[in-house]
């Protein structure tokens, strides 16, 4: 029988758990009702009138096809950087999960992109693709591409795409490998000794027991690229060319910091965190399904 544990001063858990509901109210649930009540007033960009305007804010925002470009924008970038970041992810993590020489040191040199500030890879990236000067681009240009993202959008998206999901490949690939160590050797060997192939025995057995480690990180990485991908946009393309890198997050800041159109901005800010929301309940609705703990 298993035995449970009572605490005997009724007061204790609530204590224990006060910190954490402090924290929640403090950076949660207070910005987010804040933003609630903005989103339906107009204020001037000075703050000294304030007028209640219902959803005017909401119809506007709708109707501006800039803010329309930013939710397509923001879709594709999204799906990219957690497609990419993964991908390349779970393929180091494959790697690194065999018996190979230096395997501690190939591991650290892993990790450690993730201790790297948004913005400074960002800037990284920025002087590996630049025009001018950058190693990158000069490489493309000798083989005849053309590169500018600072003129082209298809360009400017795809290396926002990149510097993004670099950062992020360190924290799927931690994941990915405590998955994989976590596997029975014995259901591999069996399978082996079955004669199945080594992509087959991945496929048909590593992959399905790595499913809750995919699905943890597919709801991770599409809550990164929503919100903290802010510092890449920021310091490599400012949402240009033509609005080809605007993704949502960033137009909130340049509405709201820029423009100081404080009313849409909240609105905004409120549509993509019902986005973000509903987004998370359709993956454990409908992913979580396929997921075999």
């Amino acid at each position: 029988m298993e035995k449970r544990v009572v605490f005997q001063n009724k007061v204790l858990p609530y204590i224990l758990v006060a910190p954490q509901i402090v924290i929640t109210i403090v950076f949660f649930i207070w910005p987010a009702s804040q933003a609630l009540y903005q989103s339906v007033l107009q204020e001037d960009p000075f703050g000294l009138s304030t007028v209640f305007v219902g959803l005017d804010n909401f119809h506007y925002i709708f109707t501006d096809p800039i803010y329309l470009n930013s939710i397509k924008v923001t879709i594709v970038f999204s799906l990219s950087v957690a497609a990419v970041a993964m991908s390349a992810a779970l393929l180091l993590a494959v790697m690194a999960n065999r018996a190979i020489h230096g395997a501690t040191t190939y591991k650290t040199f892993i990790i450690w992109p993730y201790a790297v500030a948004p913005v400074a890879a960002a800037v990284v990236w920025y002087f590996l693709f630049n025009p001018t000067v950058g190693m990158v681009s000069f490489f493309l240009e000798e083989i005849g591409i053309d590169w500018n993202h600072t003129l082209n959008g298809g360009q400017a998206l795809l290396l926002v795409i990149i510097a993004a999901a670099w950062r992020q490949i360190a924290y799927n690939f931690l994941f990915f490998l405590a998955g994989l160590q976590a596997i029975p050797k014995s259901f591999i060997e069996a399978a082996a000794i079955d004669g199945a192939s080594p992509s087959r025995r991945f496929w048909t057995i590593t992959f399905p027991l790595l499913s809750p480690t995919v699905f943890f990180l597919v709801v991770m990485n599409i809550v990164y690229a929503f919100f903290d991908t802010f510092g890449v946009i920021h310091a490599i393309t400012e949402g240009g060319p033509s609005e080809a890198t605007n993704i949502m997050v960033f137009k909130i800041y340049h509405d709201s910091f820029e423009s100081l159109d404080l009313g849409s901005s909240a609105a905004q800010s409120v549509i993509l965190m019902a986005l973000v929301i509903a987004l998370t309940v359709i993956q454990f609705r409908y992913i979580e399904r396929k997921v075999h703990y």
